[in-house]
């Protein structure tokens, strides 16, 4: 559960109501997104995982 206290560190750093806002619904939107996901049983694709232990990006495919 989220508290006024939460929300300090990012007030601190000069964060209106409106961008708090707009935190709360990214933080929402990714949340949702990764249920759905684990929900349809999606599975994170090999390259992306071996781009993500390598540091080397992915590259476009022509």
């Amino acid at each position: 559960m989220m508290t006024r206290e939460d929300w300090q560190p990012l007030r601190e750093l000069g964060f209106s109501d409106e961008a708090l806002l707009e935190v709360g619904h990214i933080v929402g939107i990714f949340n949702y997104l990764t249920r759905l996901a684990d929900g349809f049983g999606l599975e994170v694709d090999e390259a992306v995982l071996e781009a993500t232990r390598t540091k080397i990006p992915l590259k476009k495919q022509d």
